[in-house]
């Protein structure tokens, strides 16, 4: 792009809530008027798309006016997203036809390559996971290959999970992992409320436990920092984390029975960190040999909230501990409507100003610290290095000395 040139900036948010979708706005909001005002561009209209893809194949879209870039600042201290989300992919043309995105006769991507083409987008920012900006990418390659057209694509890639290939960090996650350990700092008191208590706090985490084993950390972290009156017996020892358990590890339920057995007997109570992606082969294997279909998502994922890990854990451990009573606390709606941290911000930020200058210089890419380059620089990622489901590194030295010191073998 030129400096002579009037820029079509777009803009949505897509997939699940994470604590960045507001604040990516807001930072990318302010480059672009940063770079109206220094003249990198000529002209400047933003467009927001409403309810992620959804919003791009109806097309229900606003031009924010340009009295409000301002005041977009304040997006940063609200959770959610402004413009709201959905989950759609455009090569499922069934569903999008099924949820009247798109008739019958018509295709996801042609549809939306259409829309992008009338309103004349020149950049579009896609704000959402490996699915979200991998599906913006082939649209961008749709459009150049059908149409002849040229829309960059700038991706920010949103996820509590942190499971982005090449990504160092995503938006959101440590942002999550905190909120997560406020929520259970409240819930762990309700081992007070019953003897030999089991409370298990569920996660998100399809296929990677970052999230998990970060908020254990945040948690123990701020146990840490509290005080507590010895004479009492519900002190820090009833109130830590007794066992985490991620997609990554194996658990030997047995001997993890034996072990925390020996927690309740002397503390009253268990507290168990679980990934919602712990166990989750286990359960589908069990479902499939009962003839039970395996419920999945428009993306093909299995639907973790119907299948239940928590429920399918928290059974096994009762027994196995000798708990009166169980507690499973979810608390990833908690957690990923918060709005972003003070890092989360500065990430973002970051990587929306080195997206707009991208997108000046009209090259395509996710954002984002690129842990396959010396330095790890935060650049504009090529869209076909981006990939979900990137395990969690559990040799970290923080993760293995939180197992060490609660007394969990990896």
């Amino acid at each position: 792009m030129s400096a002579a040139q009037h820029v079509n900036v777009a803009m949505m948010t897509s997939g699940g809530l994470a604590p960045c979708l507001s604040s990516s706005i807001g930072h990318l909001v302010t480059y672009w008027m940063e770079a109206l005002e220094n003249g990198s561009i000529s002209g400047l209209t933003i467009r927001m798309y409403t309810d992620g893809y959804k919003g791009v194949l109806t097309g229900d879209s606003f031009i924010l006016p340009s009295e409000s870039w301002k005041d977009c600042h304040a997006l940063h201290d609200v959770g959610g997203s402004p413009i709201g989300n959905s989950r759609v992919k455009l090569t499922n043309i069934k569903d999008c036809v099924a949820r009247g995105f798109v008739k019958g006769d018509e295709t996801p991507l042609e549809v939306a390559a259409q829309r992008l083409i009338a309103d004349e987008v020149n950049v579009l920012h896609t704000i959402g996971g490996d699915d979200t900006n991998t599906q913006a990418a082939e649209l961008s390659k749709y459009i150049l290959e059908k149409h002849g057209g040229k829309v960059t694509v700038i991706g920010m890639p949103k996820t509590i999970d942190n499971d982005v290939f090449p990504i160092v960090q995503t938006f959101g996650a440590q942002t999550a992992a905190d909120q997560g350990a406020l929520f259970f700092e409240n819930v762990v008191s309700e081992s007070t409320a019953n003897p030999r208590m089991l409370i298990i706090h569920e996660c998100m985490g399809r296929d990677s436990g970052y999230l998990t084993a970060a908020t254990a950390k945040s948690y123990r972290n701020r146990l840490a920092a509290q005080t507590f009156v010895p004479s009492f017996a519900n002190g820090k020892e009833s109130r830590d984390v007794h066992a985490v358990y991620i997609p990554e590890v194996s658990v030997d339920i047995e001997g993890e029975g034996k072990r925390l057995k020996e927690i309740m007997d002397k503390y009253g109570n268990v507290n168990v960190f679980l990934s919602e992606g712990s166990g989750v082969l286990d359960i589908i294997a069990e479902m499939e040999a009962n003839g039970e279909a395996v419920p999945r998502d428009a993306f093909g994922h299995v639907s973790l909230a119907k299948i239940n890990p928590g429920a399918y854990f928290s059974k096994r451990l009762a027994a196995l501990v000798g708990a009166e009573k169980t507690l499973v606390q979810k608390s990833g709606y908690f957690a990923r409507s918060a709005a972003a941290n003070a890092f989360d911000r500065g990430l973002i930020g970051e990587c929306a100003k080195e997206g707009v200058k991208s997108a000046i210089a009209g090259v395509s890419g996710c954002m984002g610290q690129d842990e396959d380059k010396e330095g790890t620089p935060i650049r504009a990622i090529e869209f076909a290095r981006i990939k979900g489901g990137k395990h969690f590194d559990i040799k970290q030295p923080w993760f293995t000395e939180l197992l060490s010191e609660i007394g969990q073998t990896a």
